[in-house]
């Protein structure tokens, strides 16, 4: 059963600073279905996830006021760009600036010049990720003082909530539901990811990094030359 969420017509909010871009985004999002708002800055995008959130955000990285890389760290710290896609747009290929990207919370990263039949695959690749993700049927999991509740995106220890961005709680999750087990980078990737989108190996090791830098280091151990398992002891 799909969740009501995703029955609704997806909205995607583009951002990008070139008029000719956000044209030619608006036309190939509107003929496959999807709602589409625009925003030509940063500040102006945040404003607009706030008054009118929306399941994707398509966010160019060089733009003037505020660049990408900052504007998806604040939309990361509202309430309503927690649960949002956040994708990047840039013609900056070098791994420090996708690594940079991801950093910041962002779920997946498209080098221009766009490809609209690439973008609009690897679009619908993420929406129905998501609806897998939601539609497996454990919801609610407890582990040591953890206690996460994927349909809510929700984590809190001890009690306590402690905020994820989207793919830092998949991943925990994903992890926490299967203790003990060692998972190597490449299955981590495409089980949380998807085997559509492309991202280099280190992507892991900063999520990694990122929830013991919230949760502390006792959950995920690193199994050196392998990979990553989720420790009971």
């Amino acid at each position: 059963m799909v969740t009501t969420r995703f029955m609704q017509k997806q909205k995607i909010l583009i951002v990008d600073d070139e008029k000719d871009i956000l044209e030619l985004l608006e036309y190939n999002l509107e003929k496959e279905g999807y709602t589409v708002l625009k925003a030509s800055d940063g500040e102006a995008a945040i404003a607009l996830l706030k008054s009118n959130p929306v399941d994707m955000v398509l966010l160019d990285i060089m733009m003037p006021k505020l660049d990408g890389i900052e504007t998806c760290r604040r939309m990361r710290d509202t309430p309503e760009g927690k649960k949002t896609y956040i994708v990047f747009l840039t013609a900056r290929e070098e791994e420090y600036s996708e690594l940079a990207g991801f950093e910041a919370g962002a779920d997946d990263y498209i080098p221009k010049p766009i490809k609209p039949r690439i973008l609009l695959s690897r679009i619908r690749a993420m929406f129905r990720r998501g609806i897998e993700h939601e539609n497996q049927p454990e919801h609610h999991l407890k582990v040591l003082d953890l206690e996460i509740i994927r349909d809510e995106y929700l984590v809190y220890k001890n009690g306590h909530p402690i905020s994820l961005p989207k793919k830092e709680f998949e991943l925990l999750y994903f992890l926490a539901a299967r203790p003990g087990k060692v998972f190597p980078r490449e299955i981590l990737l495409e089980n949380i990811w998807g085997p559509d989108v492309l991202v280099v190996d280190r992507t892991i090791d900063v999520h990694i990094r990122k929830l013991r830098e919230k949760l502390g280091d006792d959950y995920i151990q690193t199994i050196r030359g392998v990979g990553y398992k989720f420790a009971l002891n």
